[in-house]
């Protein structure tokens, strides 16, 4: 017998289980289905996990800031083997815990691999289902390369469950993956080079910062290859011989591994939505503004399956499938409100922004105030021994308010929620420094970054 659900969700991720409990909340029959362990990328092979690992660096690079200022931390070191034991202890309880909640709330939890045979039906491993409605929350995978030898590359995945660091790592682009990988590798004592295709790494983010973040890891290890692509990977008998081409000449590097961080796309492919009339492309559903396909009325979507002005990032997924359940609920056609959110690069030290970048600002036609700042000699960095810190708070003086907030520092992945609030709200730099700060904070440098 096949079974019916008012709402069928396609991914357990963070959004997905979002919206599943917010529906069955209401008194709606619910399925959500897997093919992969509950707790989806941010919580199983992504942020979480990766931040835990970060820690082990920050520790390190935070004693070796200290040498001569009170530290000496000599025989300090990463145990790679105890931090992935630590790492584990987070995430492994977290499918059984994430499952237990949602059966608890009345969901059914499937297990398998989900494809669309009609428009109200799909089958899971060969079991058919039909639902009312659909939420595709699938999350993303690693973008197909195609140089020869790309079989032979790891993504993040495999990288944050490597039983021991190599002393050797390539990293295949310029972007969040293989930036964060990196300062973390780099401080556990890898040898680690970046290649990325482009000038300019962390397109997202303020070039001025960028730069200043690219020599602080060169001070550590970490060698940007720019303007260079892969020609080839080849497996040796120590690793790989990585072929690199910039400017029409040619060198090999080898290497103990290579790790993909060149990018991922909507993980949409096996869905089969062909069969339920859902266009789709490469930016994933084709979606209107309140998340609904625009084919398919049955069919919503969120994340990173979703074609939306928002950032691939999972607080957004979670807003958007938040909405979109609202939506079904109700019956309603609101929009997801993506001013104001930051997004940060966990580098060492972090690179973070909310709102416009300075170009985007002016051109719109802004009149642009651009405030800013050297921050590495100001009493917060001084007091950890940091030497690179900045600031960049962009601010439209017609009206006083800020419109884009771009830092560099130990700490700013916080402080940059203070500027995202401000963003959302409206609030004028005049009332973001009539505000009085617990002192010494980083939060109370913002008054001074005004």
């Amino acid at each position: 017998m096949t079974q019916r659900y008012d709402l069928m969700v396609v991914g357990a991720g963070m959004a997905g289980v979002a919206a599943a409990n917010k529906c069955a909340a209401q008194g709606w029959r619910v399925a959500i289905v897997d093919s992969l362990p509950y707790g989806g990328t941010c919580a199983l092979r992504g942020c979480d996990p990766k931040k835990i690992l970060r820690r082990a660096a920050e520790v390190i690079d935070g004693a070796r800031l200290m040498r001569g200022r009170g530290i000496d931390e000599a025989g300090l070191s990463i145990n790679w083997a105890d931090l992935m034991k630590h790492k584990h202890g987070f995430t492994d309880p977290v499918p059984t815990t994430m499952e237990d909640g949602l059966t608890g709330n009345g969901v059914d939890t499937l297990h398998g691999r989900a494809r669309f045979t009609g428009t109200h039906r799909m089958e899971i491993d060969g079991v058919p289902v039909d639902a009312d409605r659909f939420l595709i929350a699938t999350g993303a995978r690693p973008r197909l390369l195609d140089f020869d030898g790309h079989e032979h590359l790891v993504d993040s995945t495999d990288f944050l469950d490597l039983e021991a660091l190599p002393p050797r790592i390539l990293f295949v682009g310029g972007g969040f993956i293989s930036f964060e990988f990196a300062h973390l590798a780099a401080r556990a004592g890898s040898s680690v080079v970046i290649v990325d295709r482009g000038e300019r790494p962390l397109k997202s983010f303020d070039p001025d910062l960028v730069e200043l973040l690219v020599d602080r890891g060169d001070e550590v290890g970490v060698d940007l290859r720019r303007s260079t692509t892969i020609a080839g990977v080849e497996r040796t008998d120590r690793g790989h011989r990585v072929t690199l081409e910039r400017s029409g000449v040619r060198e090999t590097i080898e290497t103990d591994l290579v790790v993909h961080g060149a990018g991922r796309v909507p993980d949409l492919s096996d869905l089969g939505l062909d069969h339920a009339e859902v266009e789709w492309g490469d930016r994933g559903v084709r979606v209107s503004d309140h998340l609904r396909s625009t084919t398919n009325p049955a069919v919503w979507a969120a994340g990173d399956s979703a074609d939306t002005a928002g950032m691939p990032l999972t607080p957004v997924a979670v807003s958007e499938a938040k909405v979109a359940a609202s939506n079904m609920l109700k019956g309603t056609s609101a929009a997801p409100d993506y001013s104001g959110i930051p997004t940060a690069v966990f580098t060492i030290p972090e690179l973070v922004r909310v709102g416009m970048l300075e170009q985007e600002a002016r051109d719109r036609g802004i009149d642009l105030g651009v405030r800013y700042s050297d921050t590495s000699g100001w009493y917060s960095q001084y007091r950890i021994g940091e030497t690179t810190a900045a600031a960049k708070i962009l601010v439209d003086r017609s009206n006083d308010r800020v419109v884009g907030a771009h830092l560099l520092g130990p700490e700013y992945a916080e402080l940059v929620n203070t500027f995202g609030l401000a963003i959302k709200l409206g609030l004028t730099t005049r009332q973001l420094r009539s505000a009085t700060a617990a002192y010494p904070t980083v939060g109370s440098d913002l008054g001074s970054m005004l």
